[in-house]
Parts: structure tokens; C-alpha cells; sequence
């Protein structure tokens, strides 16, 4: 069991690293002064290596924590688990993919609605900001898809649900919930900061926007892990931004 579970730890890992290298293929803004020292002293790809940094750390810590947890608040990562143990996922996958493109597609829709009621509400700077820190494809599938999930899902929900059913001496339905929805509100606010750089003193309607943006994804992605597993929660991430990409979101 505990070689199943390292097994399972080092193959989230390096999946969640191949969305943390899909970094390198956009452009991300440095504040000037910044720029200027690291410009003084390293290379433009060794500045982006550097970035690479923090989302690494942060997934090795999230990876630890999941894999740690998750069979304790009996989630699942049933298709990967079923490859390691070397079982017939055939039966799993159906329903994994199943409820994943379904959840993926109501996403994208949702999140698509989200940015065409409130866009007209944005700051220029804003939507300024958002067209240079456009996701290259692969960064919105692989960073998106897989490691914001491993992220925010398969290690900080994890955490969430394993801390409030100590706290309550329970795995109720009100548990996973609670754990959705703080994983998805903590999501939401680690957008922030892009708000601040870009405007200064965002409006409550940007910062509104920012939360139910990240939300709407957070909850639904958050759903389909407790439910189906967390590749359903892949593959619904993925095809969301498939639907956001063809309806230009």
C-alpha cells in the first residue's frame, strides 16, 4: 500500500510539473524594478527558470498532503490508482470521462456567461492586463487541467475535508462541501494580486467578478473529485477551457 501511495505521489508530481514547465511557453509581466535586477543578473530563460520556483515547491508541498490524506476521506484517483495496481479501469474511465466532459462543458458555459455579464463592468487596465497574460494553450491545459487541480483539489481540498472531519468526527456530504467551497473561495483570492497589479484599488465589482469567476470552475471541479475522482476533475478543467477558447474567453 505505501509503495501504491509513493507510486501514485511521484506520478501526480511529474503530471503537475509538465503544467508548471507549459509556464515557459508565455510571457509573463515582472514589475519594472524587479525586471531591472534580475535582468542585471541572469539570462531571460534563467528569469523564467526562476519563476518556476514557487509553483514547484508548491506542488511537491500540495502532492505530500494529498497523498497523505486523500484514502483517509475516502477520495479517489481511481484511473491512475487502477494503472499502478495494474486493474481493469476500463468500467471506471467510462463514467470518470463521462461526468468529466459534462462537467467541463457546463463550466466553460458558465464561465463564459460569468465574463460577458461583467465584462462591460471591467477597468481597461484590467482587460489590458488579461490580454498580456494570455495563456498559451498548452499552459491552459496542462497548468490549468492538471496542476491547478492537483493544487487547489487533490491537495488543498484534501487538507480542508481531512481537518473539518477531524474537527466534527464526520465525513457527511456538509464536509465535502466545506471543503469545496473553501478551496474554491481560496482559489478566487489568490487572484487578487493580479487585480491590485493591474488597477491599484480594484473595485468591489472586479473583485466580485474575480471570485465567481474562479469559483463557478472551483465548486464544479471540486464536485466531480468527491464524486468521481480526481482525473474527472482533469478532464472537466480541460475541456472548459476548450469551451472558453472556441467562444474566445
Amino acid at each position: 500500500m505505501k509503495n501504491e501511495k509513493r507510486l501514485l505521489g511521484a506520478t501526480l508530481f511529474l503530471l503537475g510539473l509538465l503544467g508548471v514547465f507549459s509556464i515557459l511557453t508565455m510571457e509573463l509581466p515582472i514589475p519594472e524594478n524587479a525586471r531591472v535586477i534580475l535582468e542585471s543578473r541572469f539570462s531571460p530563460m534563467q528569469i523564467k527558470m526562476l519563476m518556476l520556483l514557487n509553483p514547484t515547491v508548491m506542488l511537491l508541498v500540495f502532492v505530500l498532503a494529498g497523498t497523505a490524506l486523500y484514502d483517509r476521506v475516502y477520495l479517489t484517483v481511481p484511473l491512475i490508482s487502477g494503472l499502478i495496481r495494474k486493474q481493469d479501469i476500463k468500467t471506471q474511465a467510462v463514467g470518470t470521462v463521462k461526468y468529466g466532459v459534462t462537467g467541463g462543458i457546463l463550466a466553460g458555459i458558465l464561465l463564459t456567461g460569468v465574463g460577458l455579464v461583467f465584462m462591460p463592468y471591467l477597468p481597461e487596465e484590467f482587460k489590458e492586463l488579461g490580454e498580456k497574460l494570455q495563456p498559451s494553450i498548452a499552459a491552459r491545459f496542462l497548468y490549468g487541467g492538471i496542476t491547478e487541480e492537483i493544487l487547489m483539489h487533490f491537495g488543498l481540498m484534501t487538507l480542508a475535508v481531512w481537518i473539518i472531519s477531524k474537527i466534527f468526527k464526520s465525513t457527511a456530504p456538509a464536509v465535502y462541501w466545506a471543503g469545496i467551497v473553501f478551496a474554491a473561495v481560496l482559489f478566487g483570492l489568490g487572484h487578487f494580486p493580479v487585480a491590485y497589479q493591474a488597477v491599484g484599488s480594484p473595485s468591489p465589482m472586479l473583485l466580485t467578478y474575480i471570485l465567481v469567476g474562479n469559483g463557478i470552475g472551483g465548486i464544479i471541479f471540486g464536485w466531480l473529485y468527491w464524486k468521481w475522482g480526481l482525473e474527472s476533475a482533469f478532464i472537466a478543467h480541460i475541456f472548459a477551457h476548450v469551451v472558453m477558447l472556441v467562444s474566445g474567453v
